[in-house]
């Protein structure tokens, strides 16, 4: 049997896939790629001009069903760019004056996105040639945005009966290949974005059905029509495989708001006295004078908090705690400082956030012949 699904694996340092909302002097980016770039970065592969795609590839490839599976979301840049020369350019002054216009671009960094594209086999096995041997260099939305892995992924191609069993064949692939044990477990779901067809069972879309407008049907002058896009999660193994949820693809009741740290509760300030009283207003960590107190969980945040949920730390450590918690993303239960299996990755962030400052705060910390 003729395969009828393509794989694709979109990964690299920047990417950036242009919001139908995004104006001219603010260009934002979707968080995921579009019918419209991927379908953008085929024709390059095919060696397909904007003039010609209408002619013929346009109408073939905007058939193709699209479904996407973001294995990593990534952070969200911003940079600046300046588009055209010798332009006349209003001033803040209400007045003109010639140079080039300043604009604002968002990239998603660090982002990995495997996307499967479902459709006529003839067409699959022709796309599938052109990116293994592309016309034209391909980019993840935008020129400065080179691909960091190869665009098709291994296998190739397959054959599904839909998306969704589509996006289960590949296993999920961790970030780096650490030998050391994992600090935390990881994601244990992924999200999917897949394109909603009309069946007979179903002629309407779903109330959760999302739009995108994000069809091409002309490159230049860019226009685009809108489709449907159901959101929905898939569940990680323990050897990255991928398997779809019972409730998948279906509306979600919204998470409950989580917990926050009320700082001008009467209650919390008390606490937070005791707390540093009882640890004599040194850094449970460092042992240097402290300023301010950590949570070591939030289960009572917001003026329910008891002393042994708080930790006294001094603004160095208490600043390397907070990212390293960021970083992993953790919830409520957060960094006890005092347990030894955080000892390291404390000092080592302490370390950074020491390098990076400005040379008056690192007085603070460092030797003379350190900063001269």
């Amino acid at each position: 049997m003729s395969a009828n699904t393509l794989f694709l694996r979109l990964e690299g340092p920047l990417q950036s896939w242009g919001a139908q909302e995004g104006k001219f002097v603010i260009r934002r980016t979707m968080e995921a790629p579009t019918k419209s770039g991927v379908i953008g970065m085929l024709c390059a592969a095919l060696g397909v001009s904007r003039a010609e795609a209408p002619k013929k590839w346009l109408p073939e490839l905007t058939l193709l069903r699209m479904g996407v599976r973001i294995d990593r979301p990534g952070v969200r840049w911003w940079d600046f760019h300046t588009v055209g020369a010798k332009m006349e350019m209003p001033t803040a002054e209400g007045k003109s004056k010639i140079g080039a216009l300043l604009s604002r671009r968002e990239y998603l960094c660090d982002a990995s996105f495997l996307v499967t594209l479902q459709g006529n086999p003839e067409i699959i096995s022709e796309l599938e040639k052109a990116l293994q041997n592309p016309k034209w260099t391909l980019y993840l939305g935008r020129k400065s945005c080179p691909p960091s892995t190869p665009i098709i992924e291994n296998p190739h191609t397959g054959e599904f009966n839909d998306l969704e069993t589509a996006l289960t064949a590949i296993p999920w692939r961790k970030r780096f290949k650490d030998k050391r044990p994992p600090k935390q477990k990881p994601e244990q779901k992924v999200v999917s974005l897949i394109e909603w067809n009309p069946t007979i069972q179903q002629p309407e879309a779903p109330p959760s059905a999302e739009v995108w407008y994000d069809v091409p049907v002309s490159f230049d002058p860019p226009a685009h029509i809108p489709r449907f896009i159901r959101r929905g999660d898939f569940t990680i193994g323990k050897d990255g495989q991928v398997s779809i949820d019972d409730e998948h693809l279906l509306p979600k009741t919204p998470a409950p708001l989580s917990p926050r740290a009320n700082y001008t509760n009467r209650q919390y300030r008390e606490i937070r006295k005791e707390r540093m009283q009882a640890d004599k207003y040194l850094c449970v960590f460092c042992k240097a004078p402290a300023t301010t107190v950590q949570h070591i969980t939030y289960s009572h945040a917001g003026g329910g908090e008891k002393k042994e949920e708080l930790r006294t730390l001094c603004r160095l450590c208490h600043d390397a705690v907070t990212m390293i918690e960021y970083g992993l993303g953790m919830g409520l239960d957060r960094i006890n400082p005092e347990d030894p299996k955080w000892r390291d990755d404390i000092i080592e962030k302490r370390q950074e956030i020491v390098n990076n400052r400005s040379l008056e705060t690192r007085r603070r910390y460092l030797k003379l012949e350190d900063v001269e």
